[in-house]
């Protein structure tokens, strides 16, 4: 782990009567193209409003509350209080409730990976753990709470160290029983003897190892490409952010939850406050991350 890494959070793996201090890294980066909206008459750059979606004027932030849709056309709303209140408790725990095989999880379920590091003198238990769910090809089922929000998590081992992949509930995975696909099985939709075995020897002759390296965002680099060119042309425009329209971009979500975990923190001892994002792959255990 680098040592410039950032620390996102700092707890602790829990199971059975075993605690491992740890600390959280982000194990991704958004590398996406940012396109900025710019008036193209004067090169004056276009914000977002809160706009009333009836009337088309902007609403001042202390008049907008929050509600949930309950049928078409009719809400509850919820104070910003009965929403704080609904916030599950921060144990800075990553509780472990259980251990299944390692491919048990479909790759569906995968949302975001976090890298574990140990701290102070969880190196040798953190270890432990790590060659036990190699040696096991297991990898644990836990639950954790990070920003506010409770998460259901796989911790599995790679390489030298372990992942936190934050995986998505139940409710959120749609079922395909309503799609139009074939019978499982090698004999399904009248498949040959001979057809599997073209097929099979045609995956065998294109497999390779995993490098990422080999794979790029091809509309990202000619993107760039482009930018560059156009610079080197001095194809450019002079833009001035204008003060007023990015002092108001800050939403009340926003404020809400700088208050939140400014909250938190104080109530914490010896813990970092965590400010991470939200796809991730994952799998069978391989040393190789």
């Amino acid at each position: 782990m680098a040592t410039t890494a950032r620390t996102l959070w700092k707890g602790a793996i829990s199971f059975g009567l075993v605690h491992i201090p740890v600390a959280l890294y982000t194990a991704t980066q958004e590398n996406e193209l940012d396109f900025d909206w710019l008036d193209k008459r004067s090169m004056d750059p276009v914000g977002y409003k809160r706009v009333n979606k009836r009337t088309g004027r902007e609403i001042a932030r202390e008049n907008i509350v929050k509600g949930i849709a309950y049928e078409d056309g009719r809400y509850v709303v919820l104070s910003d209080d009965e929403i704080r209140a609904a916030y599950p408790e921060s144990t800075q725990t990553i509780e472990i409730e259980t251990f299944v095989a390692a491919d048990a999880i479909p790759f569906v379920y995968l949302e975001r990976p976090y890298y574990l590091a140990p701290l102070g003198k969880g190196a040798k238990v953190y270890a432990l753990l790590r060659e036990a769910l190699f040696k096991t090809g297991r990898i644990g089922v836990a639950r954790v709470v990070i920003q506010t929000k409770q998460h259901l998590a796989a911790l599995i081992p790679a390489g030298p160290g372990l992942v936190l992949n934050l995986l998505r509930w139940g409710d959120e995975i749609r079922s395909w029983e309503n799609l139009d696909l074939p019978e499982e099985g090698s004999h399904a939709e009248g498949i040959s003897a001979r057809e599997m075995k073209m097929a099979v020897q045609l995956i065998e002759d294109m497999a390779g190892d995993w490098d990422p390296e080999q794979f790029h965002d091809e509309f990202k680099e000619k993107i760039l490409q482009l930018v560059q060119a156009k610079i080197e042309a001095e194809e450019t425009e002079a833009v001035h952010p204008i003060e007023s329209m990015e002092q108001a971009r800050p939403t009340a979500d926003i404020v809400d939850l700088t208050e939140l975990l400014k909250r938190s923190l104080d109530k914490r001892q010896g813990g970092a406050g965590s400010t991470g994002g939200r796809p991730a792959r994952g799998g069978k255990t391989r040393r190789s991350a």
